[in-house]
C-alpha cells in the first residue's frame, strides 16, 4: 500500500499541473517597431526641417534599443551620447533634464537634457527616446516632436 501512495503523489505531482487550468495571462501594451519608428522618424523630420544633425535612439520600457537613427554630418561620439540619454529616460522612467538634477551619480543615469520617456495615451509606459546633437532645448523638442508624430504621451513638463 505505502508504494501506491507513493506513485499517486508522484503521478499528481507530475500530472496536477496538466490538469489544472492554465492562469490567465494579463495583456500589456508594449512599444512596437512600427511604434518606435514613428517616434524615430518624426524625430529626424523635426531635425530635417531645422537643418540640424542629431542622433537618436529608441527604447522599449525594459531599456532595449529598438532603433536607432544618425544623420549625415554628426559625429560618430553622439550617437553613444543618444542611447545613454534614452537609456537613462527608459530606465528611470524620468526624463534625464530631471535626473540631470539629482545629484551624484547611479548606473546610466543621464545628467544631459535630451532623453524623454513616453507612454501610451491610456498612461502605460511604453519606452523612451534620446537624442544629442543640437542644443539641449532641442534635443528635447525633437524627442517631444517625435513622440507626438507617433500619437503617444510625454511627461507633463
Amino acid at each position: 500500500m505505502r508504494h501506491m501512495i507513493v506513485s499517486g503523489a508522484i503521478a499528481a505531482a507530475l500530472l496536477g499541473p496538466c490538469g489544472m487550468p492554465a492562469a490567465a495571462q494579463e495583456s500589456r501594451t508594449v512599444l512596437t517597431y512600427a511604434a518606435a519608428s514613428e517616434v524615430r522618424d518624426g524625430c529626424v523630420a523635426w531635425a530635417s526641417e531645422r537643418d540640424l544633425t542629431i542622433s537618436l535612439a529608441v527604447f522599449d520600457d525594459a531599456g532595449r534599443l529598438i532603433t536607432t537613427a544618425h544623420m549625415d554630418g554628426t559625429p560618430t561620439a553622439i550617437a553613444e551620447v543618444a542611447q545613454w540619454k534614452g537609456k537613462s529616460a527608459a530606465t528611470y522612467r524620468q526624463p534625464s533634464a530631471a535626473t540631470a538634477t539629482w545629484g551624484g551619480s547611479a548606473p546610466l543615469l543621464a545628467d544631459w537634457a535630451g532623453g524623454v520617456p513616453f507612454s501610451a495615451p491610456d498612461g502605460t509606459p511604453l519606452g523612451a527616446i534620446g537624442v544629442s546633437g543640437a542644443s539641449g532645448d532641442e534635443d528635447v523638442a525633437c524627442a517631444l516632436a517625435g513622440i507626438a508624430a507617433a500619437r503617444l504621451v510625454a511627461p507633463e513638463g
